[in-house]
């Protein structure tokens, strides 16, 4: 298999924490219970938001 990176090279994540945030927000947005679609579309951001780490304002309110 032949690739463009080093095997030194830092790999880089697919998306980023914040990207993976939007991702939900928006999931969120354009889903609905009214068609399958929407349905997979929250199913999907509750199943992203889950793996997501709180956010470090919500973890200093917990104290």
């Amino acid at each position: 298999m032949d690739t463009d990176y080093s095997r030194d090279e830092p790999r880089l994540p697919l998306i980023t924490l914040g990207e993976a945030r939007d991702i939900v927000a928006l999931l969120l947005y354009l889903g609905d219970e009214s068609t399958h679609e929407g349905r997979r579309a929250m199913q999907l951001a509750s199943d992203i938001a889950l793996r997501l780490p709180e956010p470090e304002n919500t973890l200093a309110a917990r104290g």
